[in-house]
């Protein structure tokens, strides 16, 4: 089976059409899946720790038209806990906090313990792939370790009896999403051309 994961969009409508067209392009028969970060918060860290109920149109980017194209399951991410916690409103708690898929793992990535470099140390999984997204770097890693491989955009990569965990880079800036091929056994890390 084939899935289009993507994530890091925040409330970006440019970015993400372009995006879900591509997926249409390449492999309209993969179902999409989210990783978070769909909308973007408008309170900071700091200032979401003090403030409560603020209406959503205040805490967040909600657009119609970028709502018309969430036509896809996603899980949640830091952005949509924070509206939550600003707004008290349960919508986005309602995203489950991972998704599991053949032979994977889908999680944000807020949850990991990120160093000063912006490096992750992964929790332990039950499957062979995590993939996940929040720093907006398409990435490979193992055994919490980067490849030092220069990702190579529309590349299939073998995974097959391997532990990798994946960062599907972002959709909002870099217009970046992951293509696995779970019977194939294989990942391609996908980015529109301007």
């Amino acid at each position: 089976m084939l899935y289009a994961l993507l994530g890091d969009l925040h409330s970006n409508i440019e970015d993400t059409t372009a995006v879900l067209t591509h997926i249409q392009e390449v492999a309209a028969d993969a179902t999409i899946l989210g990783l978070g970060d769909l909308y973007e918060c408008t309170i900071g860290k700091k200032k979401a720790q003090t403030v409560t109920n603020i209406p959503l149109e205040q805490a967040a980017i909600v657009q119609p038209d970028f709502e018309k194209l969430l036509t896809f399951p996603s899980i949640r991410g830091n952005q949509e806990e924070r509206i939550t916690l600003v707004t008290g409103i349960e919508r986005f708690s309602a995203l489950p906090e991972m998704i599991h898929i053949e032979g994977a793992t889908l999680i944000h990535g807020h949850q990991f313990h990120w160093n000063t470099s912006w490096q992750p140390t992964f929790p332990a999984i039950q499957t062979n792939l995590l993939f996940f997204g929040h720093s907006h770097e398409s990435a490979i890693y193992q055994h919490n370790n980067k490849l030092p491989t220069n990702i190579l955009f529309g590349q299939p990569i073998a995974v097959e009896n391997k532990a990798f965990n994946i960062n599907v880079g972002s959709v909002v800036y870099h217009r970046e999403w992951c293509l696995y091929d779970s019977d194939k056994q294989t990942i391609t890390f996908m980015r529109v051309n301007s």
